[in-house]
């Protein structure tokens, strides 16, 4: 079958006239492989047919590439290579559908499952270490795969490895919905029914208890799909790209690959937060608004439509070919800046055989070890992971418990940060690198002023928005302060309503004070009519008459925070995001650069376990247990802890401060330490990457002995 003509154009990259390399002089033992009487032309960077040297590693003149004679290069799957498919078959085609596949993946993983982490508790009864923990089954079940994934894949069918990794990641989202459709109907009793006050009120425990907790091994089951899905999508994914596309275009393409990973979990938390503004029972009447606590919304309805959309981008990804057309001009121009040891021992990863068996596993492990860049760049990535795994955890609650909103407002509001935050600072580190033509060393130092810079900016949590007054739980109803912060939710004016603690419906008194439920208020009739879209009750024995609200009036619902620093937060929290995403595709770009092109793949597998293990699994669960620590008001099912009501807004922050300077303070010093240690290639024989790739014409040219006319065609 022909292969798929190549345009030499693409990527902003033009040869004006055919590479052509010299023939070797016709003596000596491999002089049968080339024609002496002519050169060996390279046709749109592949060697034609029948003139290629039929090695997989050919030198002329120092000059090696690749022979492509045993490959299929056309996009298809099997024998079905239609002509239409091979309009993709190029690398910012493959860009687009990783791309679609790392948006997938954000959004899933990073978008939706912390958007509707507060309502998945709620629903399934599960305390926040829970909830962490099934954050972290992603990061559990990609450090199990990276090693083989990364060796194997890394030598292998990448795009195969790719697909179906897609695949498997659209099976662990529809998994995850599951529980919604095997349990029974969520059950909430009405506030007419038993949220204001009236005498005999009682809730069965046989009712009121729930063993839904134990559904979250579903969760993590699907999250371990997920991981192990994901787990070629950044290893090979990101290797792949850098193979088939210009030296100086690769922090470029890798950034738009990156940016579109960041713009996911943003798309995830601000659809997320659309579809907790419907009921998870959808078509059922309830009388409860999402203000209302004990609102679920429809939280399955984003993995069902992700894991549809990835079981069908899997298709065209797997039938891309092994090597795209063309990729061979950009080997031939690639100039290694990796990390030199001084044993030499790096130059065995230049053996075109080194890799290919399990028993090189060991060596290559070893070669990693050794290359002390290397190394801290992991420590520094697995810092900086550990706070954007909790922060993307938590942070919609963190904003939710801080300005006092609903969990769809707050993973709205957490979107609108992350997308410019963090898809914006994604695609600038690439295109600094790029547009300064950063070597290896410079990078690293973008880095580390990338990490002092949102160090400082991290200061702001010093600050914190008060909590809401709370009657029974931050202050006595009277408006004194609780005697050693004991909680008390039973007072004089609500002694008669026979409460349950079993439901929790605050209100939001005249008084601008919070309250447990009506009832706890002390409400005794519910208006017919509806103020801004909320209940009101009326006759609260608990609520002092005002001018405004008339006699003890609540409304459904939290009390709106009056919290002047609000501004000031959120613009130092999208500092810290900004500057966080900046530092990561540099880190990126130089974690290739610092190891061997043979390694690429497996030194990006290596790292990713060492951020997962270190960063991205503790990360949710330290967060989670810290946010714990802070709370205030457990949720009481006849005595069983069930997940937090209400947190206390100061512990937060001072817990959210310490942490984020801690691992800033570390991600600083493992970036000097790498600075510092990174040994470049000697200057003669490592010219930059853009002077070689601008430059690679001429200077082959240079090497070309006096040949006939016909030669320049």
């Amino acid at each position: 079958m022909a292969k798929p003509h190549h345009l030499a154009g693409e990527n902003g990259f033009h040869f004006s006239q055919a590479l052509v390399f010299p023939s070797p002089s016709p003596t000596g033992e491999d002089s049968s492989t080339f024609d002496s009487a002519s050169g060996t032309p390279l046709s749109n960077g592949t060697p034609s047919r029948a003139e290629s040297c039929g090695l997989p590693l050919c030198e002329a003149k120092g000059i090696k590439y690749i022979s492509t004679e045993q490959e299929e290069l056309a996009c298809g799957w099997g024998g079905f290579t239609p002509g239409c498919l091979q309009l993709f078959n190029t690398s910012k085609g493959v860009l687009f559908f990783l791309c679609v596949a790392s948006f997938l993946q954000g959004m899933t993983v990073n978008g939706f499952i912390n958007t509707v982490i507060t309502s998945i508790e709620r629903r399934f009864d599960l305390r926040s270490y829970q909830s962490g923990l099934i954050a972290s089954s992603y990061d559990i079940a990609a450090c199990l795969c990276l090693t083989f994934v990364s060796y194997f894949g890394g030598n292998g069918h990448k795009p195969r490895w790719l697909g179906w990794g897609v695949l498997v990641m659209g099976l662990g989202s529809l998994l995850f919905a599951l529980p919604h459709f095997t349990t029974g109907r969520y059950e909430v009793r009405s506030s007419a029914e038993v949220g204001i006050c009236a005498a005999n009120q009682s809730l069965p425990c046989a009712v009121a208890a729930s063993s839904l907790s134990s559904y979250r091994f579903i969760f993590m089951l699907g999250q371990f799909l997920h991981g192990m899905g994901a787990t070629p999508l950044y290893t090979l994914g990101v290797t792949y790209l850098d193979e088939n596309v210009k030296t100086n275009y690769s922090p470029v393409y890798i950034a738009v690959f990156y940016t579109a990973a960041i713009l996911g979990p943003a798309a995830g938390y601000l659809v997320g937060g659309m579809f907790l503004n419907i009921y998870t029972e959808i078509g059922r009447d309830i009388d409860i608004s999402p203000e209302n606590t004990l609102w679920v919304g429809a939280w399955w309805i984003g993995f069902l439509g992700a894991g549809a959309a990835s079981l069908l981008i899997s298709i065209p990804i797997l039938g891309y070919p092994q090597r795209l057309p063309g990729s061979q001009r950009y080997i031939v121009m690639r100039v290694s800046e990796a990390h030199q040891l001084k044993d030499g021992s790096h130059k065995k990863a230049s053996d075109p055989d080194f890799g290919k068996t399990v028993k090189d596993l060991p060596r290559s492990v070893l070669l990693l070890l050794k290359n002390p860049t290397f190394i801290f760049l992991c420590f520094a990535g697995a810092t900086e992971a550990t706070l954007i795994a909790g922060m993307s955890t938590f942070g919609p609650k963190f904003l939710e418990s801080q300005f006092s909103l609903s969990a769809s407002e707050a993973a709205t509001l957490f979107g609108y940060l992350v997308v410019p935050a963090g898809g914006g600072g994604t695609f600038l580190g690439g295109f600094l690198v790029n547009k300064f033509k950063l070597r290896c060393s410079g990078i690293i130092k973008l880095c580390l002023l990338c990490t002092v810079s949102s160090l400082l900016a991290i200061f702001i949590f010093f600050i914190h928005c008060p909590n809401m007054p709370m009657a029974g739980v931050t202050q006595m109803y009277n408006g004194s302060t609780l005697p050693g912060s004991q909680l008390n939710l039973t007072a004089v004016c609500n002694a008669a309503c026979g409460c349950l603690q079993e439901t929790y419906s605050p209100v939001c008194g005249s008084n601008d004070v919070m309250y447990y439920s009506p009832c706890h208020a002390g409400c005794r009739k519910v208006s017919e009519s509806l103020r801004n879209g909320k209940k009101v009750y009326r006759e609260c024995s608990c609520i002092e008459k005002t001018l405004l609200l008339g006699p003890g009036e609540a409304e459904a619902g939290k009390c709106t925070s009056p919290c002047a620093k609000r501004t000031l937060l959120l613009f130092f929290m999208f500092v810290v995001i900004l500057f966080t995403f900046l530092s990561s595709i540099p880190a990126l770009t130089a974690t290739l650069r610092c190891v061997s092109d043979r390694q690429r793949s497996f030194a990006l597998g290596i790292q990713w376990i060492v951020v997962r293990t270190l960063g991205g699994i503790p990360g949710p669960i330290a967060f989670g247990s810290m946010i714990d620590k802070s709370c205030l008001l457990w949720q009481d099912q006849c005595g069983e802890q069930g997940s937090c009501y209400v947190y206390q807004n100061s512990a937060m922050s001072q817990y959210t401060l310490v942490t984020g300077l801690v691992y800033k303070v570390l991600g600083t010093t493992f970036f000097t330490i790498a600075c510092v240690l990174y040994k470049p290639p000697p200057t003669e024989s490592a010219p930059s990457s853009s002077d070689a790739s601008e430059n690679v014409s001429g200077d082959l040219q240079e090497t070309k002995p006096s040949l006939p006319a016909e030669e320049d065609i």
